[in-house]
């Protein structure tokens, strides 16, 4: 994740947006350009093809900080030249107001000479919004044994798929089960669970319209067009801490927080959590930045730890997916390995040595 050879590149790193279509919050790789904040999906591997949206940033207004949410106080708005708003949270204070200094000054830059007006541009119709629907609970609904979406086996081009079901069949679920009253909506709702994971798409077709065609045009109400439950999908809890949180843990003084890239204990699969080390005593938690919870994912006593630096140089021992680069390994006095990756080689360098003075 380290800043690319690109000169063009201003700032980069994570944040965590609120999704416009379903208003839950993820995990993003931002990287600011001289006009524009693209934003990838970033789940230890490189980025590649995994663009997620575009922030034009001509005529974009800066709201830092942005209190309209009580439990998300390190918010920032982004509002665009056409009225489009983008909420985007950092990990502290200090780490807000650069992104919003960053795209401020950016934005200042592409601010036309005096005496010429900047074209008007026309407001489109506004995006479908889906406030109160549970992505969640939607999924949970088509793996229903009895009233769920039906799989069925497809052939395409001399390929075979099983347990799959083409688009159309997705937009008659939706609309038969009521969560939507037309099919313009139910594709709305079946691109956010393609964006989000839930469901992925299988055979040429679905695949290529994924890679070729904008955000909005990625699912298609086609009964050739196939597509699956995740592989992941499954019912499960999360990973507990290895010891029961208690007050006085909670109580030490803040010496660093960041977002990292932690790897599962028991899928293996990389998550960005944000990461609070305290001292006195000596305590590393995590918490899923996707949710308002107040209370950590997990959280360990740093007492009798042992951090160090993973080899760059191909996959360390224990580490699952092709991910490299800024890897260390956190051993817990119980024996309990975490795989932590760091943004940046100096971030990496930075939580090392901060957490070796508290073990």
């Amino acid at each position: 994740m380290d800043k690319e050879t690109d000169s063009s590149v201003l700032k980069e790193g994570f944040l965590v947006k609120r999704g416009h279509v379903v208003h839950n919050w993820k995990a993003r790789w931002f990287v600011l350009y001289p006009d524009s904040l693209i934003y990838y999906k970033y789940d230890g591997t490189k980025k590649d093809s995994s663009q997620r949206g575009k922030i034009t940033l001509p005529g974009c207004v800066v709201t830092c900080p942005y209190l309209e949410y009580e439990n998300r106080p390190l918010v920032l708005r982004l509002q665009t030249q056409n009225s489009a708003e983008y909420f985007l949270e950092a990990c502290s204070r200090e780490d807000r107001d650069e992104w919003a200094a960053s795209i401020i000054s950016a934005v200042q830059k592409l601010r036309p000479p005096d005496g010429q007006s900047q074209s008007a541009v026309s407001k489109g119709p506004k995006t479908l919004q889906l406030h109160n629907i549970s992505l969640n609970q939607v999924v949970d609904s088509m793996y229903d044994v009895y009233n769920g979406i039906k799989l069925t086996n497809h052939a395409e081009q001399g390929s075979s798929y099983s347990n799959c079901f083409s688009g159309s069949a997705v937009v008659d679920w939706l609309l038969s089960m009521q969560l939507v009253l037309t099919r313009v909506e139910a594709v709305t709702l079946a691109s956010a669970l393609l964006e989000e994971g839930f469901v992925r798409p299988v055979g040429l077709k679905s695949v290529e319209a994924v890679h070729s065609s904008g955000l909005n045009e990625q699912f298609l109400d086609d009964s050739t067009a196939l597509y699956s439950f995740a592989e992941t999908f499954k019912k499960r809890g999360s990973v507990k801490a290895d010891t029961s949180l208690t007050g006085m843990e909670m109580s030490g003084k803040v010496l660093k927080r960041g977002f990292l890239l932690k790897q599962g204990h028991k899928r293996k699969n990389w998550k960005v959590r944000l990461f609070v080390l305290r001292a006195e005593p000596g305590y590393l938690h995590y918490y899923d930045p996707s949710k308002d919870d107040i209370n950590p994912a997990g959280g360990f006593s740093l007492r009798g730890c042992l951090v160090s630096a993973l080899d760059d140089n191909g996959i360390p021992s224990g580490v699952k997916g092709k991910v490299q680069g800024n890897l260390f390994k956190i051993i817990t006095q119980s024996n309990t390995r975490y795989f932590i990756q760091a943004p940046t080689r100096q971030e990496k360098t930075e939580w090392i040595e901060a957490i070796k003075q508290q073990t």
